[in-house]
């Protein structure tokens, strides 16, 4: 007891202790409220919803073909499916340009260049838009497919999902 008693002894002769309790307060309430704040690690195993900023192209496939199993995979009947997409294209990107127009008078005549340079941030250029891939043609396999309703259901979910002819669509076995 005696331990004690002499701690708060010392205690009570710290000059301007209020000051330091104060300063201590604000740090444990600094730390509760940045700790508050984190963002939330997402957990589940479904994909995020966006589909911006893959490095590659077949990341981007990759995105594209676990979504639609994914969501074919919940249509009553589909079973185990796989999905196969297949593009056109790559990503492409307009970018940010500056466009500067001479006009030039030699000899009675008068001749305009026009010219267009890309504005670099950083020494990289300056994205303003950015296109995703065309998708060319889409094969799913899927054990339910055997049934004609199912088969049209899974042809109506990618139709609408990747927003293609129903032309570049093959559903199989």
């Amino acid at each position: 007891m005696s331990k004690i008693k002499t701690f708060f002894e010392k205690f009570k002769k710290i000059k301007h202790i209020h000051i330091y309790i104060a300063v201590l307060i604000g740090i444990v309430v600094c730390l509760v409220y940045f700790c508050s704040f984190r963002p939330k690690k997402n957990t589940d195993k479904e994909v995020d919803n966006s589909t911006e900023n893959y490095g590659t192209t077949v990341e981007y496939i990759g995105f594209l073909e676990n979504k639609l199993s994914n969501v074919l995979s919940k249509v009553s009947g589909v079973g185990n499916v796989d999905v196969i997409i297949t593009l056109e294209n790559g990503f492409s990107y307009e970018y940010a340009t500056d466009t500067e127009t001479k006009t030039i008078v030699s000899g009675g005549t008068e001749t305009t260049i026009t010219t267009e340079t890309v504005i670099l941030v950083s020494n990289k250029p300056v994205i303003i838009k950015e296109i995703n891939p065309t998708i060319k043609g889409v094969v799913v396999v899927a054990d339910g497919a055997k049934d004609v309703n199912v088969r049209l259901n899974i042809l109506t979910a990618v139709e609408t999902v990747l927003e293609i002819d129903r032309n570049n669509i093959t559903i199989l076995t």
